[in-house]
Parts: C-alpha cells; sequence; structure tokens
C-alpha cells in the first residue's frame, strides 16, 4: 500500500548523526571518560543522549555509571578531548547533494542542532560553505528562545518561526537520526524522515514519517519539493 505524505515547503535539519558523523565522535569521548572509572559507554544510555543538549547528556551519563563527577567536571573532561577530536569530522553520505539541491531550488532550509554555539563552531570548522546554505541555525545549547531540549518540540517550532514567512509546521519536514529528535519533531506536528545508526533498534524508529539507510536514499519529490535531477 502506497504511503501518502504531506507536501512540505520548508526542510529542518538536525546536524550529529545526521550531517556530520559525530555521533561516534562523541561516543568516543564518551567511552574514554567513563572507562577511566572502569566503565564501558554504550547500550541502553547512547539512546537516551542521543540528540539531547549537551548538559543533559553528560548528567545522563553521570547518574546512568554513578560517577564521581559532577556535571561541570565531566564537562570539563569532554571539552578538553573534544579540541583534538571534532576538528576532523567526516559530512555524512548524501548531505551535502541534498542541501545543496534545496538551497539551489529556493526551498527554504534551517538547521536544528542541540549544539551549543562553541561546539557548532568547532564541528563545521572545515565545513563551513556547507553550513552557510542554511537560511539560519538555531543552536539549542546557547539558544535562550530554546527552552526544553529534545524530545521537547521547542527547537523546531523556534526555527520555524523564524523564517521569513513563519510556515505552519505541517509545512515543516524535520531530517533526524535520534529517537529524541523524532520524538521533538512530531510534537511539533512536522513529517520526520529519520536516518538512524544501523545499530539502534527497529522499534525506536517506529514513530518516524520515514526510515532511511541514508541521506543518499531520500526522494524530495514523495514530500512536493523538486525531485533531483542528476
Amino acid at each position: 500500500m502506497a504511503i501518502n505524505y504531506r507536501a512540505v515547503t520548508h526542510c529542518l535539519f538536525d546536524m550529529d548523526g545526521l550531517l556530520l558523523d559525530s555521533e561516534s565522535v562523541y561516543k568516543t569521548i564518551y567511552n574514554n571518560i567513563v572507562s577511566e572509572f572502569g566503565h564501558k559507554y554504550g547500550g541502553e544510555v547512547a539512546y537516551q543522549v542521543l540528540g539531547r543538549p549537551e548538559l543533559v547528556g553528560f548528567q545522563i551519563i553521570t547518574d546512568y555509571y554513578k560517577l564521581p563527577l559532577t556535571v561541570e567536571q565531566f564537562q570539563q573532561k569532554y571539552h578538553q578531548m573534544q579540541q583534538d577530536l571534532f576538528v576532523q569530522v567526516r559530512v555524512m553520505p548524501g548531505a551535502e547533494r541534498l542541501l545543496r539541491h534545496l538551497h539551489k531550488h529556493n526551498i527554504p532550509i534551517a538547521l536544528a542542532t542541540s549544539s551549543s554555539k562553541s561546539s557548532y563552531e568547532l564541528k563545521t570548522k572545515l565545513v563551513k560553505p556547507m553550513f552557510e546554505l542554511f537560511h539560519h541555525q538555531v543552536l539549542g545549547g546557547s539558544d535562550p528562545d530554546v527552552k526544553e531540549g529534545k524530545p521537547a518540540p521547542d527547537i523546531f517550532l523556534v526555527a520555524a518561526s523564524r523564517f521569513d514567512d513563519k510556515p505552519d509546521p505541517s509545512k515543516c519536514l524535520v531530517f533526524e537520526d535520534a529517537p529524541n529528535g523524532v520524538q521533538a519533531a512530531l510534537s511539533a506536528g512536522m513529517q520526520v524522515v529519520m536516518v538512524p545508526d544501523s545499530n539502534l533498534p527497529k522499534d525506536l524508529t517506529q514513530k518516524a514519517t520515514m526510515v532511511l539507510k541514508s541521506l543518499e536514499d531520500f526522494k524530495p519529490e514523495l514530500f512536493g519539493l523538486p525531485p533531483f535531477t542528476d
């Protein structure tokens, strides 16, 4: 049975794990920190942290492993390691092609990431031109208008409101990799295309409007957007 998707006019993109392969770097850093205390990072706690604002993620990890650290101490260790590891983050397959395609056809696009401004600057340092395609960027970790992080809908509602024509949420299509982000998009009244990590349990992908293995597989015309011609 064919699924009918609603036509959209605007697109909103998560960043970590969707446009940039930064989730693997996060995992490395988190594992380095918890391994100091005899633990191995992964499994259930990793899915809880996916897509959350940094400080929320630090708190979840600290509580889960009962680490003898304050969130501030965890953050300090994290920032020391990220300086070295985040600079070489690679772009995910199909990401730049899709962004350039939408931009070329004047489809308004925005970034909606839980990252803070400093983290965003570090991760995008070598791929600035790609991120300049966005009409605007909402950096949830630093933006005072984003009161609650994902899975709350705030970040996507704020991102939609900052387009010049302030589209209705139903006209916005979100691209996400994390269950928390998918829930945020749905709570905002938006359709959401999910490109999950291949190791993510299938039951955590069921709420998404569409699930893809890669952004390379996305067909814009299914949502009323201009099709690829190349």
